[in-house]
């Protein structure tokens, strides 16, 4: 299970890196593009694509990490099992969620093959699929969530607390 959680994080870390690295690149090329005369026009198209991208890796590798925004003030104040209870009901509902909506993002994904993106010509396929891809990571990462908690591997708690870094 360890193992499992280890290479979905790596692979998770890696398109994140890699969205924002894209992102970096195209903000770059415009800013200095309109300070030299002019940005390729494909520039602006890039970015809004990265930022798809980075919320469908980030959101899968957030949901791992216990690192989304946690509003469990009541929760975890609760006694005994209580909040461990509450932690595993809500993984199970983002599992629940995510499973009822893949079949529509992948509808979504399909119909964007009809498709091209204005500037730079890419089938709208590949850009429609973050949105898939945002909700198979995080069903994906709810489930392991899941797992990980009945397995005994994790308590289902964030990773880090403020001020901690890994």
């Amino acid at each position: 299970m360890n193992a499992l959680i280890h290479w979905v994080r790596l692979i998770l870390r890696a398109g994140t890196a890699l969205s924002f690295l894209v992102l970096i690149a195209s903000v770059t090329m415009q800013v200095a593009g309109r300070t030299m005369g002019g940005s390729p026009v494909w520039t602006e198209e890039l970015t809004r694509f990265a930022l798809l991208y980075l919320a469908g890796f980030g959101t899968g590798l957030s949901l791992l990490s216990g690192d989304l925004v946690n509003v469990d003030l009541v929760s975890e104040s609760l006694p005994g099992r209580v909040p461990w209870l509450l932690r595993l009901i809500s993984g199970l509902i983002v599992i629940g969620f995510g499973a009822v909506l893949i079949a529509p993002a992948w509808r979504f994904t399909q119909i964007g093959a009809m498709q091209t993106s204005p500037a730079m010509g890419v089938p709208m396929n590949f850009i429609h699929g973050s949105v898939l891809l945002l909700l198979a990571t995080l069903t994906l990462a709810g489930v392991l969530r899941v797992l990980g908690m009945v397995t005994g591997v994790s308590d289902g708690k964030p990773e880090h607390l403020v001020g901690e870094t890994e």
